[in-house]
């Protein structure tokens, strides 16, 4: 992985996955604190959380992590997490009556970005993942702007969810890395995907080195 502090200085990382479960939250920690160990004031942005009953628990524990990693970062729950929706389910349909203010998400980010040299993004789902009707979670990337880090799963198929999100992001003409989270079928992953994957990539990431 990349470990020049100037290849993050002043973007903005979208931590986004194949699919849900995959690790998105433990990669924006990993992400937090090896940002913050190069020296860099670290900030994060969660537009959507879903399946939000007293508090949104993702959005809580980063912004928690966060502010011990940045003093500077002085906001609250409800800037970091703006859409909290208690159905657990794709932010389209999480959200039912209510109105998204795209460009609000947009100000909004801007507004965190002024207390911090990179700002982690994190993502609801995979790439796909339907915010409006026609808006997914890859185009609220490309509205933001942002650097994508795409998380994949050890666990057989993980060659097919690779390449299919690989692609969606090349073909929107997304900058990107992706790295794989070593967490299923971690004991058959050297002998079942590993064979194809260290093939066709000149070089792999993973999430477990950051």
């Amino acid at each position: 992985m990349i470990k020049d502090k100037n290849y993050y200085l002043n973007k903005s990382l979208f931590i986004s996955a194949t699919n849900t479960d995959v690790g998105k939250t433990y990669a924006c920690k990993k992400f937090a604190k090896f940002l913050s160990s190069l020296g860099l004031k670290v900030g994060y942005f969660k537009p959507f959380e879903t399946g939000v009953k007293d508090k949104p628990l993702d959005g809580s524990a980063m912004l928690e992590l966060v502010k011990s990693l940045n003093n500077e970062f002085n906001f609250d729950i409800n800037d970091v997490v703006p859409y909290q929706f208690e159905l657990p389910a794709a932010p389209y349909v999480a959200k039912k009556d209510v109105v998204l203010d795209f460009d609000f998400l947009i100000k909004k980010k801007k507004e965190l970005e002024q207390k911090c040299d990179v700002l982690i993004i994190e993502g609801a789902g995979g790439l796909m993942v339907p915010i409006d009707k026609d808006i997914f979670i890859i185009d609220l990337i490309k509205k933001f702007q942002a650097h994508a880090i795409l998380i994949t799963p050890s666990k057989l198929g993980c060659i097919n969810d690779t390449l299919l999100s690989i692609n969606a992001l090349k073909q929107k003409n997304i900058d990107f890395d992706f790295y794989i989270n070593l967490y299923e079928d971690k004991d058959s992953f050297n002998e079942v995907s590993l064979p194809f994957l260290k093939e066709y990539f000149p070089k792999l990431n993973y999430l477990m080195e950051v």
